[in-house]
């Protein structure tokens, strides 16, 4: 307790301790916001409160995690980069357990099928059929034994006509490159370090726009929310006219201007000119409905009534769906898609050997900014670069950002899985929040091949600290591993303190007080981890 005769000017001048307990945690890397879970061991029913680590990615959150993640990324991005041999991925065989379920998901199956041909009610047999595909998956088993539920729309893949052919080689099983060697013997294996940035929205000088009423605030905003699907279409070129299955290590970052562009490591290479050349004809075409009329503004908004959906508040009548939006839109043959996204014609492409000072410094420029949000790239004392950023969240504040976006509404379209409450300009997404400037993707990309790893299984240390046997994953040495863990984690509500249950232990702590007594344990489960990351 402080003493209350000290004066209080000499009082405000101490350290307060809890600022001091968070520098030294800082200092020894050790998490500032640990996650307490409830442990409990479903064989003894005893019950344990235990910290994790709370995995935030961004220093404005936790520092020191933060840090631990930009490490594990640069060591993903190290051991993939240059392999020298396949990944190999081998699923497990499964068990006697596993059979069963699929046998006996087959029998209802078969059941329900009979009981539809006769005409009866299937409405039990529907809900052990979905009880049955939630116990496959507990059960160690992925994907869905019907493969997908609902058909996928299909468009026409025929290319634009403004768009460059591309060459098209025939497909090697690999995920090498090329070797070269050298007349004394030596093989070098060679990658690339690939920088593709959106195209130019107007003059720009210092980061913001020379002339900001000319300036494309509408196509920067829509190029920013459709940029990973961008991405995702130059890495299925990029395959197509290398030949095998190219891997990639990559990461979105801003421009000064406020743009995303994307650094990538590709293992393998390419000639420059092809490289160029792809990304001149890549696109990405986005067949949503239009959004260029505004039909319901101000107060003059859509009203909800249960069972119908949104109505228009004049006529009463119901807006038409989503999908029945869709349907129109495949049914006119003149139809154009909603916005054509491409990258500019600023293409950096390096050559990279494994080994060099040059590999190191790409691989710290890939994770350089990966603790910081896409929206700390703002300039807080530029009054210019805040009117740019300002005229950005207010092109983006009424654009569509996904089917389930409530900014449909303004354009007369009920979102997808339409719900009562929603209001254009108010949608929930991530791409309007300004710290993410329109990018709602995720800031690391790698692909499934990269190094046959995923980002936990990167931390050498991430089974011996903290306590072992966190989660339903977890092996224990005296069963299968195919045998579910008797412990089972929960998240304790809150982060205030919380009573531990009449047959087990009293909290031993109350959030971070133990940050310091404990080292990095094990990351939490991908529930309770930040999105922002990827594999």
């Amino acid at each position: 307790m402080t003493d209350r005769s000290t004066p209080r000017a000499l009082r405000m001048a101490q350290p307060l301790a809890r600022d001091v307990m968070e520098e030294v945690a800082k200092q020894h890397g050790v998490c500032i916001r640990p996650i307490p879970l409830k442990r409990l061991d479903t064989h003894t029913g005893v019950w344990e409160i235990v910290d994790v680590p709370c995995g935030a990615t961004l220093d404005s959150t936790c520092p020191p995690c933060a840090k631990r993640n930009r490490q594990l990324r640069m060591a993903q991005c190290r051991e993939g980069w240059h392999l020298d041999h396949e990944p190999t991925i081998t699923p497990d065989e499964p068990n006697d357990e596993q059979r069963w379920l699929i046998e006996f998901r087959a029998d209802i199956q078969a059941q329900r099928d009979h009981a539809e041909h006769l005409g009866q009610d299937t409405t039990d047999l529907d809900a052990i059929i979905t009880g049955l595909d939630a116990e496959i998956n507990t059960a160690g088993m992925r994907g869905n034994v019907l493969g997908r539920a609902t058909p996928k729309r299909n468009r026409s893949t025929k290319r634009r006509q403004d768009a460059p052919d591309l060459p098209k080689r025939k497909m090697t099983n690999t995920t090498l490159g090329r070797t070269f060697t050298s007349s004394d013997g030596k093989v070098y294996r060679p990658s690339l370090f690939v920088t593709l940035t959106l195209p130019s929205y107007g003059k720009i000088k210092d980061g913001v726009p020379v002339d900001p009423d000319t300036y494309d605030y509408p196509r920067a905003a829509r190029d920013a929310l459709h940029f990973s699907k961008l991405v995702d279409r130059f890495v299925q070129n990029l395959r197509r006219v290398a030949g095998y299955d190219v891997q990639y290590f990559a990461t979105v970052e801003p421009q000064k201007r406020l743009a995303p562009h994307l650094h990538m490591a590709i293992r393998g290479t390419l000639p420059r000119a092809e490289i160029k050349q792809i990304a001149a004809a890549t696109y990405h075409q986005v067949w949503w409905p239009a959004a260029d009329r505004v039909t319901f503004d101000g107060d003059h908004l859509p009203v909800w009534e249960n069972g119908v959906g949104y109505l228009d508040p004049g006529t009463g009548e119901a807006l038409p769906t989503w999908d029945e939006a869709l349907d129109q839109l495949d049914a006119d043959p003149a139809a154009e898609p909603l916005h054509v996204v491409r990258f500019g014609t600023q293409v950096d492409v390096q050559g990279v050997l494994a080994g060099t000072p040059d590999a190191d410094q790409c691989i710290r420029y890939l994770s350089k900014y990966l603790t910081k949000s896409l929206g700390d790239s703002l300039n807080a004392d530029g009054p210019a670069q805040r009117e740019h950023a300002e005229r950005l969240a207010d092109a983006l504040r009424f654009e569509p950002c996904s089917p389930t976006c409530a900014n449909w509404l303004r354009y007369g379209i009920q979102p997808k899985d339409a719900k009562p409450g929603m209001a254009p300009g108010r949608c929930r997404g991530k791409a309007h929040k300004p710290d993410h400037l329109g990018y709602a993707g995720r800031r690391v990309l790698v692909s499934r091949k990269w190094s046959n790893k995923t980002l936990a299984e990167q931390d050498p240390g991430r089974t011996q600290a903290g306590p072992p046997y966190l989660g339903p994953g977890s092996p224990r040495p005296d069963r299968p591993a195919h045998r579910p863990t008797p412990l089972r984690l929960e998240a304790r509500p809150g982060r205030r303190r919380q009573r531990a249950p009449a047959d087990g232990p009293p909290p031993a702590h109350g959030g971070r007080t133990s940050t310091l007594a404990r080292p990095h344990g094990p990351t939490p489960s991908p529930s309770r981890r930040p999105r922002s990351f990827g594999n």
